[in-house]
């Protein structure tokens, strides 16, 4: 039996609070790479100019310390936990809750969050997180947290695809999902893909491939042909940076895979924005 190693759960809530707050000033290396080469690549005059002023706005963002964009969005977080840890001091699920609410409240990021779906009443702190577990090997903690902002997620869909649509029908659900998101969606835009499994696996693995890097294939040969062409497709559909018209209205398209029922394909879209916030830390 391995040691167990124990962790406070205040650590998570420090990680937390300081991924907030980092997410929504910051981007990560992979995305300002991504951008930055995309001016070099846009053929639209007007699509330069756009993705010049992102730029700017990422400058000022870092630079001033405020938000890249208004939308803070909901907090998700992920969290790989280690088989051989142990949390301590508290509960877990409030602890990620109380490093939200100081990350944002102490980050002064918009409040998004209400209390109920229906009653609509803020909840003032951001909180509560949307929160996923995954118990893997071993004695860390991988904590991701990926603010998510509404104009892009309201524009995620699910496909319930019959066997015989087969490839084709996959990559015509995503290209529809994006064509129908339009300019919604700010572009340009990650599109993260989830196919097989069931209809919440598949939109639970879209979402969590937003936070691959955006320079980074599938291991798998065929999935990874396939994010190169749907890619392609998509920024000749002539959308553009902010739906202005131009050939970025993509920056990565990032597929994650999983078995599925004989009977079945389901195929989420789960969009974001330029921004596309992530932080990761292990602890």
């Amino acid at each position: 039996m391995g040691n167990i190693r124990s962790v406070s759960v205040t650590k998570l809530t420090e990680a937390i609070k300081e991924m907030c707050i980092e997410a929504n000033y910051d981007l990560t290396d992979d995305m300002k790479a991504s951008l930055k080469n995309s001016i070099d690549t846009e053929k639209s005059p007007i699509g330069q100019k756009v993705l010049g002023q992102l730029q700017e706005n990422l400058k000022i963002a870092k630079e001033e310390m405020i938000p890249i964009c208004q939308d803070t969005g909901m907090a998700v977080v992920f969290l790989e936990v280690g088989q051989d840890v142990h949390f301590e001091d508290g509960s877990v699920e409030d602890a990620v809750n109380e490093g939200v609410r100081q990350g944002y409240v102490e980050g002064y990021l918009r409040k998004s969050v209400v209390k109920d779906p229906l009653i609509r009443e803020n909840t003032k702190d951001n909180t509560p997180a949307v929160l996923h577990y995954q118990i893997v090997p071993g004695d860390r903690v991988k904590i991701t947290v990926a603010p998510k902002g509404f104009g892009s997620e309201n524009m995620s869909r699910v496909f319930m695809l019959k066997p015989a649509d087969g490839i084709e029908g996959v990559k015509n659900a995503i290209i529809t999902a994006v064509k129908d998101a339009g300019p919604n969606a700010c572009p340009p835009m990650v599109v993260g893909v989830g196919v097989g499994g069931t209809f919440e696996k598949c939109a639970l693995m879209a979402k969590k491939a937003l936070t691959r890097a955006v320079n980074e294939h599938s291991e798998i040969p065929y999935v990874a042909e396939m994010e190169k062409e749907v890619l392609q497709k998509i920024n000749k559909s002539g959308i553009g940076p902010a739906g202005l018209g131009g050939t970025t209205t993509a920056l990565a398209v990032n597929i994650n895979t999983y078995p599925t029922h004989i009977a079945g394909l389901p195929v989420a879209v789960n969009i974001c924005c330029h921004v596309n916030r992530h932080s990761i830390r292990e602890i």
